[in-house]
């Protein structure tokens, strides 16, 4: 008999873990597990393997793939253990990496040559990187928690090869700001869809709030009303290098941030009750609607962290704001336009 249970990701949305277990005299003796984003979906597969699991031969051809399964699987079980401290963009690319020919390979089979091929075969990017980082974490793993036999220095290897192929290579620093008239077109077309529309996800406030309060934007949707304290909030789980999960931080809040806040309705325990999905699309769908080339939402912090030091604040008093642990990652964000606050006379500096 399978089960379905419900969990919620950082963005708040809800993901559905369908479990199949197979007992055997009151024993467990197999059990596989998914996560979908559909309960409905959940369900058909769990029926579905239910029943091929009943066929003559089944349960112990699949108990024998246990101990050697293919990659894929590798990186189910990864998921699934660790969906929420891992995140929604390294679950992705984990589950994107599914649909390449290495997944279907049996784990003791995959040599740094395979990787090799695999990375390759990604059209190249800076995100390229990425893939190889996330399969090296299943890779550290997958041996002393779930005995599949991947080999941790095929990886290494791999890692190293491509290097000098000079096929992964960090990305070079994005430093787009967004222009006051930029800011101008977005917020106009924003007040014009929330004018036709009741309930429609208010960019007109979760835009400025994120120039203003610097906050990145899966900290701008998981943000409570009870880590709201005054002038500051408490950000959980910041994103840093090796040390997410655990990482709460206070943060100093603009005057401007404050205001945006204090303007939300408390409909929800959340502050800004919306998925980032929502938000992203939002924010695309209007940049390319105006011809707003090559704009991110992450480009809006990027602009408020600069904002704080065209402003004369110290490094200390930015960091504050930003939650950034050192100069050396605050220094790219010090190329000043200008001295002064550039949203001083801006039509949405307040709410």
């Amino acid at each position: 008999m399978g089960t379905i249970t419900t969990r919620h990701r950082e963005d708040g949305s809800p993901s559905y873990r369908a479990q199949v277990r197979i007992k055997v005299k009151g024993k467990v003796v197999h059990q596989e597990t998914q996560t979908f984003d559909r309960k409905q979906a959940a369900s058909a597969w769990m029926a579905r393997r239910e029943t091929e699991l009943r066929e003559p031969g089944a349960l112990e051809r699949v108990r024998s793939a246990d101990t050697d399964p293919p990659l894929r699987q590798a990186i189910d079980v990864y998921v699934t253990e660790n969906e929420r401290e891992i995140g929604r963009t390294k679950a992705q690319v984990l589950r994107s990496i599914k649909g390449y020919d290495i997944a279907d390979m049996r784990c003791s089979k995959i040599t740094s040559a395979d990787i090799v091929q695999f990375v390759k075969s990604i059209q190249a990017s800076p995100a390229t990187r990425n893939y190889l980082s996330h399969l090296r974490a299943i890779f550290a793993i997958a041996k002393p928690a779930w005995g599949y036999p991947l080999n941790r220095e095929a990886v290494a290897d791999a890692f190293v090869v491509l290097k000098r192929l000079g096929v992964i290579k960090k990305g070079g620093e994005r430093n787009r700001r967004p222009t006051i008239n930029e800011l101008n077109k977005l917020m106009e077309h924003f007040v014009l869809i929330e004018a036709r529309r009741n309930g429609v996800l208010p960019m007109t406030r979760v835009v400025p709030f994120a120039i203003f309060s610097t906050r990145r934007q899966e900290e701008i949707v998981t943000i409570r009303w009870e880590d709201f304290d005054k002038d500051r909030i408490l950000v959980r789980d910041m994103k840093h290098p090796g040390d997410k999960t655990g990482n709460h931080v206070w943060c100093d809040l603009t005057p401007e941030a404050v205001a945006y806040i204090k303007a939300m309705p408390k409909v929800d325990d959340r502050i800004f009750p919306f998925s980032t999905d929502a938000v992203s699309a939002s924010f695309t769908r209007a940049c390319k609607v105006l011809g707003i080339d090559d704009l991110h939402f992450h480009d809006l912090r990027h602009d408020g962290v600069s904002r704080l030091f065209e402003m004369g604040k110290t490094i200390p008093q930015a960091a504050s704001v930003s939650g950034h642990r050192s100069w050396q990652n605050l220094k790219r964000y010090a190329h000043l336009r200008q001295t002064g606050d550039k949203y001083s006379e801006w039509k949405w500096r307040e709410p």
